[in-house]
């Protein structure tokens, strides 16, 4: 166990893809009723922590567009400390390199690694389980990233059931725009009442985005990005955007698909699909030295 009052420096928190997304129902208090799956990726933001006496929370880094109140690593530490009654506080220096309002789940995971690392730096205790409450309060895409397993997910996101699947490589597509999730589950054009399927039925081929009519109507960077990868594969919108991805099987292939991406001025990067977080990971190196794993890759 890390003890109290440590730095720990470069806590992964990885990005994921929505394999599909389905908007099956609405429940009674206005939340959307969905089937997803979510796989992690290996490009990761990174959180720098140092634990302080005086239960300060602060953020050190300027974050575009995010006010230090607003950001969810902040709610995540704060959330923590009023559960656990902890006095302790923590500065927190965030590198980012997962997009803004991409549908990557930057926000989510960077929670996500801030609640599973105080959780150890405080030495607070709390399980999985109730890590996973804290998380599910700041948003419905934390908990997966706080257990740290690919997974089919049902409810809004948060009802969990881990999966293995394919670790191809993957194009992502990240175009010069944000899109705003409110605005795409608002939107009167979405389809709302898709039928369930199953995990054999996604296995098999099934599933696709209920909100890719939505996101290319009213984001015209998003349907170009769309369009600049059919050459590549069928593409995919990962949540409610903007980020687009294909599936590549060898690095190589994806590696000059992006050169020839940015040729026609849109950007993106390349990533290995993961079953497992690299947090996970993370974890058992600092507190199993020696400890190999294969990461599900």
């Amino acid at each position: 166990m890390i003890r109290p009052s440590s730095s720990v420096r470069a806590w992964p928190a990885p990005g994921k893809l929505n394999r599909f997304l389905h908007v099956v129902g609405r429940r009674g208090d206005g939340y959307h009723r969905l089937q997803t799956v979510f796989q992690f990726v290996d490009l990761c933001d990174s959180l720098d922590f140092a634990v302080r006496g005086d239960g300060e929370v602060n953020r050190l880094t300027s974050i575009l567009g995010i006010a230090p109140e607003a950001d969810l690593v902040v709610k995540a530490a704060r959330a923590l400390q009023r559960t656990a009654g902890c006095r302790l506080g923590v500065d927190v220096r965030i590198q980012k390199r997962l997009p803004i309002g991409g549908g990557l789940g930057g926000g989510s995971s960077d929670a996500a690694t801030t609640l599973v690392a105080l959780n150890r730096l405080w030495a607070t205790q709390l399980s999985e389980d109730e890590l996973c409450a804290l998380g599910r309060s700041l948003g419905a895409d934390v908990p997966v990233f706080v257990r740290g397993h690919a997974a089919w997910a049902e409810g809004i996101g948060d009802e969990l059931t881990p999966v293995d699947l394919g670790t191809p490589w993957f194009l992502v597509a990240v175009p010069d725009t944000q899109v705003a999730t409110a605005r795409v589950f608002s939107a009167p054009e979405l389809t709302r009442d898709t039928p369930e399927i199953t995990i054999r039925d996604f296995l098999a081929g099934a599933g696709a985005n209920d909100c890719e009519p939505v996101v290319y109507g009213r984001y015209p960077a998003v349907a170009a990005a769309a369009r600049a990868l059919e050459r590549f594969g069928a593409p995919r919108l990962t949540g409610t955007g903007g980020c687009v991805f294909v599936e590549i099987s060898e690095e190589a292939s994806a590696r000059r698909a992006l050169t020839q991406l940015r040729e026609v001025g849109i950007d993106g990067f390349v990533a290995r699909g993961l079953n497992r977080s690299p947090l996970l990971d993370y974890l058992i190196a600092r507190e199993h030295p020696g400890k190999v794993d294969t990461n599900g890759a």
